[in-house]
């Protein structure tokens, strides 16, 4: 079963416990370990340590697809399946440590918060991160760190200070109960800690500046091209679902005051075609660049108007997810207030969504950039 099929087969079971999830603020671990035995976590992980390696297109489309059950279900998915590419960077028999269990689950944050000092063969770990999407499930989780080095920070042929995401046991982290938020609720985005962890100097990843250890066309995929996609993917899922749960209760609700079913009424059926067409045609640009890029790295690296495509497609998805959710919310009138309506638990979630650095409204500036031909710092492309 591929990574697609398998999201699709656990739809009718994760959309029944969304409630759960969302009151819970975390994945449950139960729900998480069917998730795990379906190889969604480790889909994007080398073959050869057990992972999936599956395409871009097959992994936005199965992030998409688990996302339309429940938005932090699928984020979840995202996050782990992303921090699996580490393994792809590291040395044979950290790779192999970190995936021998098959229901490993990865996690991390990439943003350098944390400081690591050199010491000998190990980096000294300290910091706190937010953003630990996941991180309850997971056995192993990476955080972003600032290198050091005799007392002076490391820095590139630029100038810029170096960094990567160390990778360490989840038991060698504090996690601080810190998620309490208006969307994607159910992720446990939490605060993680690391005091003093050492960290050997061959388990920790800069993805914007190693070169992955094993040739592969998804490896040469621009690894924060996967990401973006990843949290475009989740928005476009959340959005069809927004669709379809205001279709089927349009079918057999009234308006207040009207015996006419709401898909009767012309404004309804007018407002909800411009949503669908909007998502549709957003979902199509995003889908259609995915599938360049991947064409790219076929035989190289993508050049970096593909890149930039990728870039420019999920953020613009992201932003039309959410435009869509609003719209139906909208439509949704007075019930979709309640916080336990399903319309209005898809469009807290998607405002969320867009607020995550990868799909940023800086990222339009970006991309403006290469399609304008000035020169740009592509390290994130």
């Amino acid at each position: 079963m591929t990574p697609v099929e398998a999201a699709r087969a656990l739809q009718t079971e994760v959309r029944a416990r969304a409630p759960e999830i969302e009151q819970a603020r975390r994945l449950p671990a139960d729900l998480a370990a069917i998730l795990a035995k379906a190889g969604l976590f480790r889909m994007m992980a080398p073959s050869v340590y057990g992972g999936g390696q599956a395409s871009p297109v097959d992994y936005v489309r199965t992030v998409e697809a688990m996302a339309e059950a429940d938005a932090s279900t699928g984020w979840c998915v995202m996050i782990a399946a992303t921090t699996g590419l580490l393994t792809a960077y590291l040395p044979d028999d950290h790779a192999r440590a970190i995936m021998a269990d098959p229901d490993t689950i990865t996690g991390g944050v990439f943003a350098p918060m944390g400081k690591a000092v050199a010491q000998g063969d190990h980096w000294r770990v300290s910091g706190r991160w937010k953003w630990a999407s996941g991180s309850q499930n997971c056995a192993w989780l990476a955080g972003g760190a600032m290198l050091i080095e005799n007392g002076r920070p490391l820095v590139d042929d630029q100038g810029q200070p170096r960094h990567k995401m160390m990778l360490f046991p989840a038991a060698d982290v504090e996690l601080l109960d810190t998620w309490r938020v208006s969307g994607l609720c159910g992720t446990g985005s939490v605060d993680m800690v690391a005091e003093d962890v050492l960290v050997p100097r061959d388990r920790a990843v800069a993805l914007h500046a190693d070169t992955p250890r094993i040739d592969a066309p998804l490896y040469r995929f621009p690894p924060f091209g996967l990401l973006a996609a990843g949290v475009a993917a989740v928005s476009l899922g959340n959005a069809r679902a927004s669709l379809d749960a205001f279709a089927h209760r349009a079918a057999r609700a009234t308006s207040q005051g009207s015996q006419r079913k709401l898909a009767e009424r012309n404004v309804v059926q007018a407002e909800f075609s411009r949503a669908t067409a909007s998502l549709e045609a957003a979902r199509a640009f995003y889908y259609q660049a995915m599938e360049a890029a991947w064409e790219a790295v076929q035989t190289g690296r993508a050049p970096i108007e593909a890149r930039a495509k990728v870039r420019l497609a999920s953020a613009h998805a992201a932003q039309v997810g959410a435009d869509v959710t609003r719209a139906i919310y909208d439509l949704g009138g007075g019930a979709a207030v309640f916080l336990d309506d399903e319309l209005q638990r898809r469009f807290r979630d998607a405002h969320v969504i867009t607020h995550h650095l990868m799909v940023a409204p800086s990222m339009f500036e970006l991309t403006g950039r290469v399609l304008f031909g000035l020169p740009t710092n592509d390290a994130l492309l």
